[in-house]
């Protein structure tokens, strides 16, 4: 029903002995006291940032590791996150995840990992399973067909901390992280017309997602702003995020054949950009000199395509640690948040061949 990948310290073994290193080792090498080396690696307000700074740093240094189990047994906490996205064949959720666990990790959490396919169905499966594994909070990214959150309100009111990252909820109090959307789509949008674009069509994910909002304001702000008319029938929505190729390939057929054929596609995902290069140049179509195209994708590969791939960026490495540092507050102390925030990180509009008019 669900696919949990558990994070799991696999170290090679060897006949060597290795030195552990403790909280008092910590404490004595840095001239402070154990109780407040122990504050600093739980993140305390209570201990100064520099302070803090120094024994993360000496920490990591010298590779120290909570004991989870302990750590367990003295707080009668599982030390264990579990974090819910769409899929980690993608490079963005696969960036965030190492962020949380980066954090989780010097922390003395696991993190749990559960995929739900952009299935409203396998995220509540999943979220009811995680909960009955009692992990202390959860971190989630929505499904592609999640407009109804009673799962999670649910899990909330009974005491489970919960933060929503990148595909957040819009009136659901709590923490929530995610890149600054907006500002992404108009920048990748106002590249395309400066570069002498003026049919720009925008290929998208599901209507009611956060991040599909924000691009879609993004785009169509952009196009008023250098008075551009806004043309609806340029605006491709696709349920399932680019996980059906059938539901993309639907729509950018649609779009190549287009009585009035768009020189330029902006598209908001991994998947949707990839397909739609694949499908342009399947059609007979040149990129950029038919159809030029930029992405919103955190593809590692995007320099390697032919053409390289314009693309806006994410922090998903700093997402996932802001998120994870979010919870673990939450977790450790409950009652001590008066103000819940929503923290937008900025993006990065990265030039490349595929979005540049030939001379």
């Amino acid at each position: 029903i669900s696919v949990i990948i558990e994070g799991i310290n696999c170290t090679k073994p060897t006949s060597r002995t290795v030195e552990v290193i403790t909280i008092k080792d910590i404490a004595k090498a840095l001239n402070l006291s154990t109780s407040t080396v122990s504050r600093a690696l739980r993140g305390s307000y209570e201990i100064n940032p520099e302070t803090k700074r120094l024994v993360m740093e000496y920490a990591e240094r010298m590779n120290y590791r909570p004991n989870p189990i302990a750590l367990s047994l003295k707080e009668n906490r599982s030390r264990s996150i579990g974090v819910i996205i769409p899929e980690i064949a993608n490079n963005f959720f696969s960036q965030a995840i190492n962020g949380m666990e980066s954090i989780a990790y010097n922390r003395g959490y696991h993190v749990v990992i559960s995929q739900n396919h952009e299935s409203y169905e396998r995220e509540l499966v999943n979220t009811q399973y995680l909960a009955q594994r009692r992990v202390d909070g959860l971190i989630v990214s929505l499904s592609g067909e999640s407009n109804d959150l009673e799962h999670f309100k649910e899990l909330q009111s009974k005491g489970l901390p919960i933060v929503f990252f990148d595909r957040v909820p819009q009136d659901y109090i709590t923490h929530k992280v995610s890149a600054d959307n907006f500002v992404g789509a108009y920048e990748a949008t106002a590249h395309l017309i400066q570069q002498g674009f003026r049919k720009i069509a925008h290929l998208t994910s599901p209507s009611w997602l956060s991040i599909t909002y924000e691009r879609l304001e993004g785009y169509k702000k952009a196009l008023q702003n250098h008075g551009i008319p806004i043309e609806e029938s340029y605006i491709k929505y696709c349920s399932h995020g680019g996980m059906i190729p059938e539901e993309v390939e639907k729509a950018v057929l649609e779009l190549i054949h287009h009585p009035e054929r768009p020189d330029a596609i902006f598209s908001a995902g991994d998947r949707l950009t990839t397909s739609s290069m694949s499908l342009i140049k399947r059609e007979g179509l040149r990129i950029p000199e038919d159809i030029a195209i930029v992405g919103f994708t955190n593809l590692i590969s995007a320099h390697l395509l032919s053409p390289a791939l314009s693309a806006v960026t994410q922090p998903a490495y700093e997402m996932g640690q802001l998120a994870t540092e979010f919870l673990i507050d939450l977790i450790e102390r409950p009652k001590s948040t008066i103000r819940f925030e929503t923290k937008r990180l900025e993006t990065k509009l990265v030039i490349r061949e595929s979005s540049l008019k030939p001379a």
